[in-house]
């Protein structure tokens, strides 16, 4: 008897640990669940050594082995894992992932005499590429990633063999957006980057706002840095876009209030040989929320043999 009142002791005391752990760091716990997933699922996690830093990504070979290189490429703020739900998908069709964390983002360097430019984490992921012997890719980005992935297919066409940019920034186009969006320092502010990522994702309860507020202020300084390098806009693509070599699909949230759907607009016109696809009753986080959907269609493009025929497309969640 006095073995069982130990035993129920002792599951209530950890019952209530975890709960704790979970109250003050739940997104250290979801982490932990996501990185489970992932690795069940296929996805292994690796650093490599470039001039730049050390970088983390994710890998995951193609089912029965082999298969298509494909490289996806986060955006501001973001990191490998928010491709969680697009690599099996991916990797289930005939593709050999791979999901980086870009310079100062997730598991990777951020070296203080960084500028985090588009320029510089361009240069980080053809590194990237050469250290993992990529010499051509299918690459995806998404919103920043999209801006990095378009300036690597133009200013090297031979490296990319088929392009898909989501939500994509790196066309000139007014806004308001600055760093402290992404750096909320209240849970009013929490709630305006959930609303302004996209109007259909719940605002979170306060104790994970509070992590989320504790979570961004450590790449504060990163976030700034690239935007202010952004601002400058040295690095944007109109005058090249023209120009695409690679077969181009620009996927868009339709409810994207963060960059507009007139902005893949503009680029769908700037390149009218690219497929434009619209994805109804999403936002900004079109991967995330819409995975089935963005997934299916970057699939049926990057397979298309011929590619796929300029147009536009209006998709279903």
């Amino acid at each position: 008897m006095r073995t069982l009142k130990w035993i129920v002791a002792l599951v209530v005391v950890l019952a209530v640990g975890a709960g704790l752990v979970f109250y003050e760091r739940p997104l250290w716990v979801a982490d932990r669940q996501l990185h489970f997933k992932m690795e069940r699922g296929g996805a292994r996690s690796h650093f490599v050594d470039l001039p730049e830093g050390r970088i983390h990504f994710y890998e995951q070979a193609a089912k029965g082995g082999g298969g298509v290189p494909l490289l996806l490429i986060h955006g501001l703020g973001g990191r490998a894992e928010d491709f969680a739900g697009l690599m099996p998908r991916f990797a289930a069709e005939g593709f050999h992932v791979y999901a980086p964390d870009l310079l100062g983002y997730g598991q990777s360097a951020r070296p203080a005499s960084s500028d985090f430019s588009i320029a510089t984490e361009e240069r980080v992921v053809a590194d990237f590429m050469d250290a993992e012997h990529l010499g051509r890719a299918d690459v995806a980005g998404w919103s920043m990633g999209g801006w990095i992935a378009l300036k690597l297919a133009l200013d090297t066409p031979e490296r990319v063999d088929r392009l898909a940019v989501y939500d994509s920034a790196g066309i000139v186009f007014q806004t308001t957006v600055d760093a402290s969006l992404f750096a909320p320092k209240d849970e009013a502010a929490v709630a305006r980057l959930i609303r302004r990522m996209s109007p259909t994702m719940k605002v979170p309860p306060p104790f994970v706002a509070r992590d989320i507020i504790r979570r961004t202020a450590q790449r504060e300084w990163v976030m700034e840095r690239s935007m202010a390098a952004m601002r400058t806009g040295r690095d944007v693509v109109d005058s090249k876009l023209p120009g695409m070599q690679p077969p181009l699909l620009i996927v868009w949230g339709a409810e994207d209030v963060l960059t507009p759907p007139s902005i893949g607009v503009t680029m769908h016109q700037m390149d009218p040989r690219s497929v434009f696809a619209t994805v109804e009753g999403c936002g900004h986080f079109a991967p995330v929320e819409c995975t089935a959907t963005v997934g299916k269609v970057s699939v049926q493009f990057f397979k298309a043999n011929p590619p796929m025929p300029p147009g536009e497309l209006s998709l279903q969640r």
